[in-house]
């Protein structure tokens, strides 16, 4: 009897000690950790407001991705193939990480060393934990080199055109910035992670300034987007403030949840990651290059300015703002933030399946611009049925914004998906080779 005891005692502790080793080696956490610590120093430098936090992230999630499949091939790599089978994953990845955000964040390297270290001392083994070492450095730079010349930062080129019915126009007094300047027009040429070029998806054109379309559009996104409307009900007017968020926030964000809901597994959890961030990155890139080869004006312009456009049916209101008395200053369409939210949804669905229902959070908004105070959400919480309706719910939000029109935002969930499913299909694929 003792030693029937003291055997399946031993095996008891046996049995915790592999599966704390299992825990170790396949859980997400690293992955997670690392995405909401390089989204925080993103959001810290700049809130968001250029490329360099989604382009991180995505460098990072790609270099993670590739030192994990190099160890044990899964899915097809980006940039680094090597056979790295020995080293401790967790090690490996974070390792990848901390290479790629302290060479894009200098300034953070003690916070990001001590980071760091956290993971390595879970790697027992020191001579896995040395190869994995190794390993990270190798699959960052790797990364960083493919993506070294990507112009992500290049100044933009761009003139202001004449007034004239359905082009862009300047409103300093409404978007809060100086005279001249116009937002994001470097990014249509910055080399896209997965697409073949900035142009690769062209939206059709908006419809004619005359047209019957453009005149329903005009007159609907005068009355639900007006500030104060009485057209707006509470709901509509509740998700246009809570759709705010930037889309490498709160996706990733969002999915950061759903990975510890549904315990992935690492090297799904890295891929998926990785997509993620390259298909918002590239959807700003191929949704900037239409915006600025339509040049099209915005609500807040079209509404204003409506008796010179040389439509009878469209009457003007000189006094016009819309709900949140703000308007970004860039062309509208189509609608960058219908596009970005539609390509990592897209991301997400193939991920954790079409039909996949969620509740997602975001407890506080810009209360205007982005450099406005924030205003709490109430509730902080919306729910879906499928990742699709999301995106399309989230894209429908610019309009009752007030900042777009229904053909922005419908054009722009379009568009989205196409940049999604695009990089799903041609990055990262399942891979039954070995290293």
């Amino acid at each position: 009897m003792k030693y029937g005891f003291l055997i399946a005692t031993v095996m008891l502790f046996l049995g915790a000690c592999m599966q704390g080793d299992r825990d170790h080696h396949t859980n997400a956490e690293v992955v997670t950790a690392w995405n909401e610590r390089v989204l925080a120093m993103a959001a810290a430098e700049d809130k968001l407001l250029t490329l360099k936090g989604v382009r991180t992230a995505a460098m990072m999630h790609l270099a993670m991705h590739d030192a994990l499949n190099s160890i044990e091939r899964r899915y097809v790599p980006y940039a680094f193939n090597a056979d790295a089978r020995g080293a401790d994953p967790v090690a490996a990845a974070a390792q990848a990480a901390y290479e790629v955000v302290v060479n894009q964040y200098p300034g953070s390297q003690t916070d990001l060393d001590q980071e760091l270290q956290k993971w390595l001392a879970l790697a027992t083994n020191e001579q896995a934990r040395a190869k994995a070492v190794e390993t990270g450095k190798a699959a960052a730079t790797a990364v960083l080199t493919r993506r070294a010349d990507d112009g992500w930062n290049d100044p933009a080129l761009y003139k202001l055109q004449p007034m004239a019915p359905g082009v862009y126009a300047e409103f300093p007094e409404e978007s809060g910035t100086p005279q001249g300047f116009v937002f994001g027009a470097g990014w249509a040429t910055v080399k896209p992670f997965a697409l073949r070029a900035p142009d690769q998806f062209r939206s059709p054109p908006p419809p004619p300034i005359t047209s019957a379309v453009y005149t329903q559009a005009f007159n609907e996104v005068k009355e639900v987007g007006r500030f104060e409307s009485a057209s707006r009900t509470a709901d509509q007017t509740h998700l246009a403030l809570w759709w705010k968020d930037f889309v490498e926030n709160s996706h990733n964000r969002l999915a950061r949840q759903i990975v510890a809901q549904e315990n992935t597994d690492l090297w799904v959890a890295a891929r998926m990651f990785a997509l993620l961030n390259m298909s918002v990155m590239d959807a700003y890139i191929s949704v900037f290059e239409n915006k600025f080869f339509y040049n099209h004006w915005r609500p807040y312009t079209a509404i204003r300015w409506a008796a010179n456009d040389g439509n009878p049916d469209t009457v003007p209101d000189p006094d016009w703002n819309n709900t949140h008395r703000h308007t970004y200053p860039f062309p509208s369409y189509p609608s960058a933030h219908g596009t970005a939210c539609a390509a990592a949804m897209t991301v997400l669905a193939e991920t954790f399946g079409g039909n996949y229902a969620f509740t997602m959070r975001t407890e506080e908004a810009d209360s205007a611009g982005p450099m406005s105070p924030k205003m709490k959400m109430e509730p902080p919480t919306r729910s879906f049925n499928s990742f699709s309706d999301a995106a399309m719910e989230c894209a429908m939000s610019r309009m009752y914004l007030g900042i777009h029109f229904r053909y922005d935002s419908e054009e722009g969930n379009k568009l989205g998906k196409q940049v999604g499913a695009y990089v799903v299909e041609t990055s990262l694929a399942p891979s039954r080779g070995s290293p």
